[in-house]
């Protein structure tokens, strides 16, 4: 009877132990990335009363006799499967579908997490709101390439983009053939300086009567060389045969109204194809195409792709790489130690954390703008509730009819 009372006891202690379990997992239904826990029982030590027998001549063998001890606590598994992803519309609010983790920390020690609800600090640092633990990631130069070097994300919020002088233009449409001689054509073009500051520049392009156009340049500040004329012929088909400057010049030369000068090169199409000027016998289309300049800009917007690069964009139309987010993947995921605050570290069967970023082997992708639920299941957790409800009861049951016994015995001694 004392036996069935401790059995009683395992079975009222464990069944408490999952019930713990259970309120957790119901508490955190809305916690951010959160992960359900899972309890397994084993049954406790058993005591053998009598061993087991060989069968010998005519007398059958016998099975061994043995008494459990109740049951005892096997595990509490962390499962790791996917949340669903509510949105959100914050550019800093990130969900990882598939496998991988944030990679956080505090200058000492690293810690992991799904739940990617940041934002940045004062120092332009990504940080996870709460905990204050800065994002992991990888960096990225002045030319936008990333590096390899993972350490805290920081946007550069207060920089503006640096300039970039105009090296080329590029022209495009058609310069009709039959035009009589005399006839012009004007395309314009913004260009800009090493300072960014931006200058209108004119070519003229005017009929020679033939078939063949003559062209020249012109600035409205500074001046523009070489200041004769270069030609544009074309071949029987409209195709542009030969693009010449000036004075032999490979060139033009921009010189700035203060002083100091840049180069710009004029791209008129391949010889003998036709992405680029054309000499048919038809309407005047000849326009500048683009040009590769543009001054300084400001950064307005910042965008997170599915392989967690930051990108910026700039008041200037253009953008930059910024960094990117980092994410560890492990062995064992279900090995690593809660510590709360829906953050993880590394145990002993957890493995190594990889760190590498979504999009790579691991499969994992990254949506902005939204957050991963919990993957609680609240009907699977109502079911459990009630399942280890009754166990319990039985396990007090156990225990109120083994009392009832030792009270009978007790009472033989009166």
């Amino acid at each position: 009877m004392l036996r069935s009372l401790l059995s009683g006891i395992s079975g009222l202690r464990n069944h408490q132990l999952r019930m713990d379990v259970i309120g957790d997992n119901i508490a955190n239904i809305n916690t951010v990335g959160f992960k359900a826990s899972r309890v397994s029982f084993r049954e406790g030590f058993a005591q053998v009363l009598a061993e087991a027998a060989l069968a010998q001549g005519t007398r059958g063998g016998r099975n061994p006799t043995q008494v459990g001890s109740g049951v005892t606590l096997g595990s509490i598994d962390l499962i790791f499967t996917q949340g669903s992803l509510e949105a959100t519309g914050r550019t800093f609010d990130l969900a990882i579908e598939g496998r991988g983790f944030f990679v956080l920390g505090d200058g000492e020690r690293s810690y992991y997490s799904r739940a990617g609800d940041f934002q940045l600090d004062g120092a332009g640092r990504l940080v996870q709101a709460g905990s204050g633990l800065t994002v992991k990631g990888f960096g990225a130069d002045s030319q936008g390439q990333l590096t390899g070097a993972i350490g805290d994300v920081v946007l550069p919020l207060g920089e503006a983009a640096p300039p970039v002088a105009t090296s080329q233009i590029r022209l495009s449409g058609n310069l009709d053939a039959s035009a009589e001689g005399g006839a012009t054509r004007t395309l314009g073009a913004t260009v800009y300086d090493q300072a960014g500051r931006s200058y209108q520049l004119t070519l003229t392009f005017t009929s020679t009567g033939n078939g063949g156009w003559d062209w020249t340049a012109t600035g409205d500040g500074g001046s523009v060389m070489p200041t004769a004329a270069g030609t544009a012929s074309f071949d029987g088909d409209g195709v542009l045969a030969d693009f010449t400057y000036p004075d032999g010049a490979s060139g033009l030369t921009v010189t700035r109204p203060g002083g100091g000068t840049f180069s710009v090169e004029i791209v008129s199409g391949d010889p003998q194809g036709r992405n680029g000027l054309t000499g048919y016998a038809s309407s005047m289309t000849a326009a500048v195409l683009g040009q590769n300049g543009y001054g300084s800009g400001e950064l307005t917007d910042i965008r997170i792709d599915t392989n967690g690069i930051i990108t910026g964009l700039y008041s200037n139309g253009t953008d930059h790489i910024l960094g990117q987010i980092a994410l560890a993947s492990f062995t064992n995921p279900s090995g690593l130690t809660r510590t709360g605050g829906s953050l993880y570290l590394e145990s002993p069967n957890s493995g190594t954390a990889a760190v590498g970023f979504a999009g790579d082997s691991g499969g994992s992708a990254l949506a902005s703008g939204a957050l991963e639920s919990s993957n609680v299941d609240i009907s699977q957790e109502f079911t459990d509730m009630i399942i280890t409800q009754r166990g319990f009861q039985a396990s007090a049951k156990v225990i109120s009819t083994s009392d009832e016994l030792l009270a009978e015995v007790i009472n033989l001694l009166r």
